[in-house]
Parts: structure tokens; sequence; C-alpha cells
């Protein structure tokens, strides 16, 4: 597709489009903003980027009426999901389950998954507590902020 063809298309976003659709490693990040990739023909979308916890590739997915199935959050880690028009990092230890909101404060860049208790900007490195969302190390010069959730049967919906 070129952009005569749709106007409203830039170059850069279709490359960025590109980039998510491939699951290239820091392709959004490289884009500057959180890219969500199209939906596969036949489908309605609303599901979410592949992230990556201490367990491996997980996608997290929106359910009818929650934000991801608890069973899609691995105890110790977490994923990234869309919900409600934004990302959202959802984490678990044993029976405690939180949210935040998966924009950076620095500079806006979605942030990863959790992996070894820690959430992790690939932009620039900032680095948040996945237990609390707490500023580690910056560039960012405060935590991500909380998104109140609950845990309701077998999905994690909002609180």
């Amino acid at each position: 597709m070129s952009t005569t063809e749709n106007p409203g298309l830039s170059r850069r976003s279709m490359l960025c489009g590109v980039l998510v659709a491939l699951a290239v490693p820091g392709g959004p990040a490289a884009c500057g903003t959180a890219a969500t990739p199209p939906a596969a023909p036949g489908t309605t979308g609303g599901g979410s980027a592949p992230t990556t916890t201490g367990g491996g590739p997980t996608t997290g997915t929106p359910t009818t009426g929650g934000i991801v199935s608890l069973a899609e959050v691995p105890d110790g880690g977490g994923v990234v999901v869309e919900s409600g028009g934004r990302q959202l990092v959802v984490t678990r230890s044993g029976d405690t389950v939180k949210a935040f909101d998966a924009s950076c404060p620095h500079a806006g860049t979605p942030v990863g998954a959790p992996t070894g208790g820690t959430i992790t900007c690939p932009n620039h490195g900032s680095q948040f507590s996945a237990t609390d969302g707490s500023l580690k190390k910056g560039p960012a010069t405060k935590g991500l902020t909380a998104v109140q959730v609950k845990v309701q049967g077998d999905q994690v919906v909002p609180a």
C-alpha cells in the first residue's frame, strides 16, 4: 500500500505498523508511540502485542468483561495488555494482582512486561518495581501510575 492510496497514512506510521506486526524488538519504541498491530484479516482486533515475561513470550488477551485472564498472568511476572484504549502492565505475586499504566512517565514509551521483579522501559532504560510500580532507576523521575484492579472468578477486572 502506498501513502497515495491512503493519504492519512505516513511512511513512518506504515513502517511502525510493520515493525509491530513483525514483533521487532524495540520497534514501537523506535517509532516514539505505542503502536498496536493491525488486526488479522477476518478478525475484529482487540488483541494485544506479544510481551516478554520471565517465562518467555506471552500474549495478554483482553476477554469479555475483563482485562486479562488470571491464568495468563504468570506468578512472579506479568503481562502487558490493552484495556479501554490504553496499555496496562498487570503483575502477579501469589494471590496479589496489581496493574499499572504501561506508559513510562519519562517519555510515554510503553514499558515491557516484568522480568525478575523489574519493569523496564526499552526506550531509555528506566526501571520500576513490579510489586508497586515505584521508580528503581531513571531517567524517569517518578513511578508508574497504579490502576485499580481486582480478581473476579478467573479474570482480572477493573476495580
